[in-house]
This record gives C-alpha cells, structure tokens and sequence, in this order.
C-alpha cells in the first residue's frame, strides 16, 4: 500500500500501530487518556511517534485529562495535554505548541502564519 496520509483521532492503540500508521503517512494524535494512570502503553506509542507527526486535542466533550478527570472536557484543556506530552516528549510546552501548529497546518494544507495570529 503506498502512503495515504491523514490523522488518527484519539489515539488509543500501542506502539506497534503507530509504527505502521506512521509508515502509510498518518499523523498521530493524543487525548486526554495519555494523562491516565492505566495508559502506560498509550505514553509507550507517544514516546515513540516523533515529532513532526504528533497532533494533541482534547476529544471534548468527553475524557477530560487529569487532573479534571471526572469533570466536562473543554477545548481549553488542550493546553493540559500539550504540557503532559512536552514532559514525555522532553521537550518545552512551547516547543511541542509549535511543533503541533506546524503538523496541524502542513496535514490540512493551511499556511502556518494564519495560524500565528490564533496563538
């Protein structure tokens, strides 16, 4: 199969997935379940998906991130799940905010200084 491109919503699966997602194009994408105590082999595939094909979101209105487990995700969240994913990653919260600007931009063909100005 050659590669086909596009993002996978959620992500929930272990590190052998993301490999072969990876090798037909995709980019990766991270909720709030990273952030669960049980998602070990979650934080595994997420340690393993480089950089420039990691996505973050929230999935809201459902699985909010901890520490609001419990409690109605919201969009604002994200900033919680880019900060648990710059410590796994080793990398600094602005770093990875500009690293998934760029992804997000480059995968839905948007120019990346109209995303700046959101910011």
């Amino acid at each position: 199969m050659t590669d086909c491109g596009g993002v996978l919503h959620c992500f929930t699966e272990d590190r052998e997935t993301a490999g072969k997602l990876l090798d037909l194009g995709f980019y990766i994408s991270f909720s709030g379940i990273v952030t669960f105590r049980n998602a070990e082999q979650l934080r595994d595939a997420a340690r393993y998906v480089p950089l420039d094909r990691l996505l973050v979101e929230t999935d809201s209105p459902y699985l909010a991130p901890v520490p609001h487990r419990g409690k109605e995700n919201q969009p604002a969240m994200v900033r919680d799940v880019a900060e648990y994913m710059a410590v796994l990653k080793g990398v600094a919260v602005e770093e990875l905010a500009q690293v998934t600007t760029d992804n997000f931009a480059r995968l839905f063909h948007i120019d990346a200084s109209r995303l700046q100005s959101i910011r």
